[in-house]
């Protein structure tokens, strides 16, 4: 990033925004993952799903669930296994010729 100090680095962060237009430059299917009660990043999630034109997907992960906060660590197995669903349908989509799915050529 260009930076010379680990603060110095942090603050870089804030150069980094939706403005622009990046989130609409993506084009392969993209998940975008939201935790309910995550402390970190609250309402940056559905931003970027909002900004995306590309195949999306908005998975929620609740606090029913034990899955409710940034990076889902109450619920590990249960993340996990929604992604990696995820992986598996668009890239079964993409392999098929399914619209949505990945380029795989």
């Amino acid at each position: 990033m260009g930076v010379d100090t680990p603060r110095a680095f942090n603050a870089s962060y804030l150069d980094r925004t939706l403005a622009g237009g990046i989130a609409e430059r993506i084009q392969c299917p993209t998940l975008v993952c939201d935790a309910e009660e995550d402390i970190f990043f609250k309402g940056q999630p559905e931003q970027l799903y909002d900004h995306l034109t590309c195949p999306k997907t908005l998975m929620a992960f609740t606090t029913e669930e034990g899955a409710c906060a940034h990076c889902h660590p109450g619920a590990m197995r249960l993340s996990i296994a929604r992604i990696y669903n995820w992986l598996d349908d668009t890239l079964a989509a993409a392999a098929y010729g399914v619209a949505g799915g990945c380029s795989l050529s």
